[in-house]
C-alpha cells in the first residue's frame, strides 16, 4: 500500500487532496451547519473549530495514517464537504473510511454514493486491501442506514467506545467490506449510481 495524497475522479464527485489553502473558504461555507456535528466526537462551531479539526486530519497525513479528502461537486466545481481514509494499517491491508460530512443540499444524493465508489475502489483494487472498515454511532440511524446501503455488512457495537466532547459515553456500530465482497459491492453501487443520474 503506497499511501500518498491522490485524486480520485468520478464522474459528478471529485475527491482532492485536502489543502487549508485552498479548501478552507469553501469548507467553512459548507461545515459550520451544526446538524453535520450532531453525532460527531468532534464537534465543530467555528472558523478555528474546521481549521484546527483539518490540521488535526492533515497531521494524521504526516504519520500515514489518514488521507483527507475535500469533496468536489464536478459540474460548478464547488467544494461540499470532505471524507478521508482513516487508521490506515498498511501491514494487515485494512483501512477505514469515515469523518465524512456534506454539506446539507447535497445530503441524501449521488454525492455520498459516488465518493464511497471511489474510495472502496481505490482501498481495494489499488491498495489491494483486504478489508474496509466503516464506523457510526449507535444512536446515528441515518448513517448506519447509509452504510448499510451501500453494501456493508453490519459486525456489531463496541459499548461505550468513545467520549464525545460533551462528555457523552458513544457506543460505536462498525460495519465491514471485505476484498471477496467487492466485486457484487462494486456493481451495486454501479447500478445505485445510474439511478441517481
Amino acid at each position: 500500500m503506497k499511501i500518498e495524497p491522490v485524486m480520485l475522479d468520478g464522474e459528478l464527485v471529485r475527491l482532492e487532496p485536502l489543502s487549508l489553502e485552498k479548501h478552507f473558504e469553501g469548507l467553512c461555507e459548507v461545515g459550520l451547519d451544526q446538524d453535520l456535528w450532531l453525532w460527531t466526537i468532534t464537534k465543530v462551531k467555528t472558523p478555528d473549530d474546521l481549521r484546527e479539526y483539518l490540521k488535526t486530519a492533515l497531521n494524521e497525513q504526516e504519520r500515514g495514517i489518514s488521507l483527507p479528502f475535500a469533496t468536489i461537486e464536478k459540474e460548478f466545481g464547488k467544494v461540499i464537504g470532505s471524507t478521508r481514509f482513516g487508521n490506515i494499517d498498511a501491514a494487515n491491508k485494512r483501512v477505514e473510511i469515515g469523518w465524512t460530512w456534506i454539506g446539507r443540499n447535497w445530503q441524501r444524493t449521488f454525492v455520498n454514493t459516488e465518493a464511497k465508489f471511489l474510495m472502496l475502489q481505490h482501498a481495494f483494487e489499488v491498495w489491494k486491501c483486504q478489508r474496509v472498515e466503516l464506523k457510526t454511532d449507535l444512536l446515528n440511524l441515518r448513517s448506519r442506514a447509509a452504510i448499510a446501503r451501500i453494501g456493508a455488512t453490519e459486525e456489531g457495537v463496541l459499548r461505550k467506545h468513545l467520549i464525545t466532547q460533551n462528555g457523552r459515553a458513544r457506543d460505536t456500530v462498525y460495519f465491514s467490506i471485505i476484498d471477496d465482497e467487492w466485486q457484487q459491492v462494486k456493481q451495486n453501487l454501479k447500478t445505485k449510481l445510474k439511478r441517481t443520474k
